[in-house]
């Protein structure tokens, strides 16, 4: 009979032709960058917590995050390629943080914490409004529509070609801040001990500030604004671990990247239409960073 197999057991040649070209080039590419971003943005959460010594600094609270979607908005809007809007969303992430720490020295308010947050939400709420005007002036048929998608944050347009342009960068970072994770102990001791071991901490935070907020936008000028990654993810990793980098920081690499894999699969596979993966990890992180909270009084996390 003409579109059916004569015998039970046959199975459709090109059937398995196509799932093997959808493992490789849709789901393969994109669970690598599921992991890949995940650990990143674990990473970046837990070197801003341990340089700042404050267990709620994460890159979105000093900028970075609403800086690189800026600057990825902006290139998105003049129709740029994907290389420009991962230059823009670096070049703006890069300009927050440091528009943050300079603005937080000018300040005459507070201990330095409360004034880098302060500076911090400054720049945010600064770079919010130019993202808002952005998508006013946008075309509502075409960049709008990418733009709005974006911010949901999500993996679902990954490729390998999207992949190779963020990769080598990730995991350079990832490699270099797993060699030299001993010394993110060290920067964090207070400044005084610090200087008296002969460490140039002022220096030293600020390239490791640096390889952390680029890989934070790396994963988000391809996938779009994915929150509570760095926030509550270094928590558990403290838990887990201890508050010693040199397990912590692996630890927390491994737990970011379980966390957006699973995450961006249930946000696949849960519903007819794909949830954003933004949405998803802003929903179960916050009731993680209840639970942990809530949960456990007088301790420290």
């Amino acid at each position: 009979m003409v579109g059916r197999y004569p015998k039970a057991g046959f199975s459709n040649p090109f059937k398995g032709e196509l799932m093997r070209q959808v493992v490789l080039n849709v789901r393969l590419p994109r669970l690598l960058l599921a992991a890949l971003g995940g650990a990143s943005l674990a990473m970046a959460g837990f070197v801003f917590q341990m340089l700042f010594n404050n267990p709620l600094v994460e890159p979105g609270f000093l900028g970075v995050s609403q800086g690189a979607a800026f600057g990825a908005a902006a290139a998105i809007t003049l129709g740029g390629s994907l290389l420009v809007v991962q230059l823009s969303a670096s070049f703006f992430g890069l300009l927050a943080l440091l528009s943050s720490y300079w603005l937080a020295r000018k300040f005459t308010y507070g201990g330095w914490i409360l004034r880098l947050v302060l500076a911090g939400i400054a720049m945010g709420a600064l770079f919010s409004a130019g993202l808002s005007i952005i998508k006013l002036v946008a075309s509502p048929t075409t960049s709008l529509q990418d733009i709005t998608f974006w911010m949901m944050g999500g993996l679902w347009n990954t490729t390998w070609k999207t992949l190779w342009s963020v990769m080598p960068t990730m995991i350079i970072i990832l490699l270099l801040l797993l060699l030299f994770r001993w010394r993110i102990n060290l920067l964090s001791l207070d400044e005084r001990t610090a200087h008296s071991m002969g460490i140039a901490i002022n220096r030293e935070k600020a390239i490791f500030l640096l390889l952390a907020t680029v890989a934070t936008t790396s994963i988000i000028s391809v996938g779009g604004l994915i929150g509570w990654v760095g926030l509550i993810i270094p928590h558990l990793a403290r838990r887990l671990f201890g508050a010693n980098a040199r397990y912590a920081l692996p630890g927390s690499m491994l737990l970011g990247a379980i966390f957006l894999v699973v995450s961006d699969t249930i946000g696949r596979a849960l519903l007819s239409s794909e949830i954003p993966l933004g949405v998803l990890t802003s929903l179960v992180g916050a009731l993680l960073f209840v639970i942990l909270f809530a949960g456990k009084r007088g301790k420290r996390v």
